[in-house]
């Protein structure tokens, strides 16, 4: 028979297991602050899950992932998460923090993910998450700096180190600007061999005015389906060279890859896809046709790629100014439906009148 001493363990024992969990709870709850959720509407892609990656001090993914994730969500069904690079304390997006992408957890019922982060280092149980993802066979769209996505001496399992990742699971590495960074932008040009492939249903017109990346990689297994062909300017309209495009660079493609446990998988990859880049409709709708490919879902004709909410991309530029994201405070929240950041463009943006919507002052 109990006596009051064993009553009053048991009910201690009980309050502090209660507490655990409570507090367990909580730190799930927190986590999950960092990250935004977007369920998905009616549509092909209802019970598919789709997690975007931002991370990157130049192109803006912060701003490009949660539009992308709107119109995937909202216009086609899918389930979205979007994951932010946060300061070391967790408390405003801080792009600059190569160390500070939150949330790397929901990939783990992840049907696809897109990426654009530059030179991350995640933590190894961070890694994981994205082995594991691997290592399941599942697909990635890579956009722009995706193709140098991580740096450091770690290695996602035993066969793909962290520099390594890009040109293994993408097919392609860094090499070089091909055109003129910030002075020459890039237009699309199908791949004539290819243009019948369902990633370009409806895609016309792709213009990027961040130029375009040397590709110098890519084998008989990968799938070009665009190239690039560089501009004298940023403008959508301007002429192309004549001295960079003899032969044009790969622009978009397909690329087989293998997981560090030997699955064999697919990716698609983009060198355009800075925030402004995604001003041109063609280039949403080449992303999102990728999505329905890399799901197993037939792409439909003219898939919708308009804005869920006002997009205003800034420019793109690396931001060294101290305290200029602090001061920003931007949170995964503010980024949610009906909502839309208006920032300012980065000091010594060249002058670009072509958003759709304009600019911050």
């Amino acid at each position: 028979m109990w006596g009051i001493y064993d009553f009053l363990f048991m009910t201690m024992k009980t309050i502090n297991t209660l507490l655990v969990a409570a507090i367990c709870m909580a730190g799930t709850l927190l986590a999950g602050e960092h990250t935004l959720k977007l369920a998905g509407k009616e549509g092909p892609g209802k019970g598919k899950k789709i997690v975007l990656i931002s991370g990157d001090e130049e192109y803006r993914s912060e701003e490009a992932m949660p539009m992308l994730g709107k119109i995937l969500s909202q216009h086609h069904g899918y389930d979205c998460e979007v994951l932010f690079p946060y300061d070391e304390s967790g408390k405003y997006i801080d792009p600059n923090n190569q160390a500070g992408i939150r949330g790397w957890e929901a990939l783990v019922d992840a049907d696809l993910v897109i990426i654009g982060t530059r030179f991350r280092n995640p933590s190894a149980e961070d890694a994981q998450y994205l082995t594991d993802f691997m290592n399941q066979g599942r697909p990635f769209i890579g956009i722009r700096t995706a193709t140098h996505a991580f740096r450091g001496g770690a290695k996602f399992g035993d066969a793909i180190g962290y520099g390594e990742w890009g040109r293994k699971v993408l097919g392609e590495q860094w090499v070089s600007h091909h055109g003129r960074h910030k002075v020459q932008g890039a237009r699309g040009v199908i791949e004539g061999g290819n243009a019948g492939h369902p990633i370009l249903n409806s895609v016309k017109d792709v213009f990027a005015p961040s130029d375009v990346y040397g590709v110098k990689h890519l084998t008989d297994a990968d799938t070009i389906l665009m190239r690039a062909a560089v501009t004298e300017t940023m403008a959508p309209d301007s002429s192309h060279t004549a001295d960079k495009n003899d032969p044009m660079q790969a622009f978009a493609w397909l690329h087989p890859y293998t997981a560090p446990n030997g699955t064999k998988a697919e990716s698609f990859c983009t060198t355009a896809g800075a925030s402004v880049d995604l001003v041109s409709e063609d280039l949403r709708r080449l992303i999102v046709n990728a999505a329905y490919h890399l799901t197993g879902l037939e792409v439909p004709e003219k898939a919708d790629v308009s804005y869920v909410d006002a997009f205003y991309p800034s420019f793109f530029g690396f931001i060294r100014e101290k305290g200029w994201f602090a001061e920003l405070d931007l949170q995964a929240e503010d980024f949610g439906l009906g909502k839309t950041p208006h920032v300012k463009d980065p000091p010594g943006t060249p002058e670009w009148n072509y958003r759709d919507t304009p600019a911050a002052e």
